[in-house]
């Protein structure tokens, strides 16, 4: 099966951030399927330096032998809202010159993953070009995601979001969700024909978890990091509006005097303001690192005594896996899970964590304690997450079902479909 994939954030080979599709395309080629992607050039949580520098597209394979066509994103995405309006809309008509001009090949579907809602543009266009299936994957519920965060304001964009969502919904052939509460409300508030829904949700890589268990030296790491004797509490991803890792300062502040040490790895548009507010109230059990590839996060996870998963209080966020929870959990550490819903779920039903009220610092640093003072609950809750995320959660597993979905469902309305399901059994 050759699968034509629109991703504006797909990672460029030893990128930090979200690598859920590097890892996807990864194994479906190494089952001896092809995968080409249209992706942008501009990673959601850095800035490059040389970012006005370049070609309009490239065309190259990475390292797991899947071909990428790169456009040349708006040098603004970092600038604020309009900024990074103004780049989702360049990306979704450079991905459709892209589609027609480079994406040559015979193509069974085009899948599309979202957000950003446009991505759906290129992934309508080019289905209808190649006349191929479209393939919808939604890992957040836009437009309600932009509307609640008060990224989207305007009433007509509003209106016109929602209708063009519909529209996708109705066309896609196969749609695929990463939370049952996404299903549920697709199906309760969206009308989508529930044949139409699947659920391949976010899961842990253990090729590189496994690999850092046996090889990561964490006393080192610990040492050149100054956290020698130090209870540390990592955090891993974006720092942006939706993270809302001010409250980790003020928890960091409440357990000012103890062993509790806040490690925070990532970059986005409040890391700045995060370390200017941490260095004005004189917080020395606060660490900023820059972000790492992903071989390496595992290594600072390690090091590590508990992760924790959070983001701002808000509805729409009940509904989403916290994508970092996978990774913690894939190391043997527990989680402090700041995020109502689904995710909550997740961690109480391994028993490998313990839930802290969102928004709530002072509910935070009195979970931490319960971990500092029973370390007993911590390596057994660190176990329990890693036995439950192996049955449940394993990336290989979840990326071999979503291509029998694929399969299945080209089947059922009559497209050709090549793929050999023996290869997945």
């Amino acid at each position: 099966m050759h699968i034509l994939l629109i991703h504006q954030y797909f990672l460029e080979d030893h990128a930090a951030g979200g690598s859920r599709w590097n890892e996807m395309a990864r194994i479906w080629v190494q089952e001896g399927h092809s995968v080409t992607v249209i992706a942008g050039d501009v990673h959601y949580m850095l800035v490059k330096e040389d970012q006005t520098a370049g070609r309009a597209f490239d065309v190259n394979r990475n390292a797991d032998g899947v071909l990428v066509i790169r456009c040349k994103g708006s040098k603004y995405y970092h600038k604020g809202i309009l900024g990074r309006f103004w780049s989702y809309i360049s990306f979704a008509f450079m991905a459709i010159y892209a589609g027609m001009r480079f994406a040559n090949a015979n193509y069974e579907c085009v899948l599309v993953t979202s957000p950003p809602l446009l991505v759906g543009i290129p992934g309508w266009f080019l289905s209808k070009w190649k006349r191929i299936p479209l393939v919808l994957e939604i890992r957040d519920l836009w437009p309600e995601s932009a509307i609640e965060m008060g990224v989207l304001k305007n009433k007509w964009l509003i209106w016109l979001s929602y209708q063009f969502e519909t529209y996708l919904y109705r066309k896609a052939q196969l749609i695929n969700v990463l939370t049952p509460a996404f299903r549920e409300r697709l199906i309760r508030e969206k009308c989508v024909d529930t044949n139409k829904i699947v659920t391949i949700s976010n899961a842990a890589d253990f090729r590189l978890s496994e690999r850092a268990l046996c090889s990561a030296c964490t006393g080192g790491l610990r040492a050149r990091l100054g956290l020698g004797g130090k209870f540390v509490i990592i955090y891993v991803g974006a720092h942006g509006l939706a993270n809302d890792l001010m409250q980790l300062l003020e928890a960091a502040a409440l357990l000012s005097g103890t062993d509790a040490h806040f490690l925070l790895i990532g970059d986005g548009m409040q890391k700045k303001m995060l370390i200017e507010e941490a260095h004005s109230r004189g917080l020395t059990n606060v660490s900023f690192l820059d972000p790492v590839s992903k071989e390496q996060v595992f290594e600072y996870i390690l090091a590590a005594d508990v992760g924790v998963a959070v983001l701002k209080k808000a509805d729409i966020f009940r509904t989403v896996y916290s994508n970092k929870t996978f990774d913690y959990l894939s190391c043997k550490k527990p989680v402090l899970m700041a995020i109502d819903g689904v995710s909550r779920d997740l961690v109480e039903q391994a028993n490998a964590g313990i839930f802290a009220e969102p928004g709530n610092p002072a509910d935070l640093a009195r979970k931490i304690k319960i971990y500092m003072n029973d370390r007993e609950l911590l390596g057994r809750h660190g176990e329990n997450g890693y036995r439950f995320v192996h049955m449940h959660f394993d990336r290989k597993k979840l990326a071999e079902d979503f291509l029998k979905c694929i399969d299945n469902q080209l089947e059922v309305t009559g497209k050709s479909a090549i793929f050999d399901i023996q290869k997945v059994n």
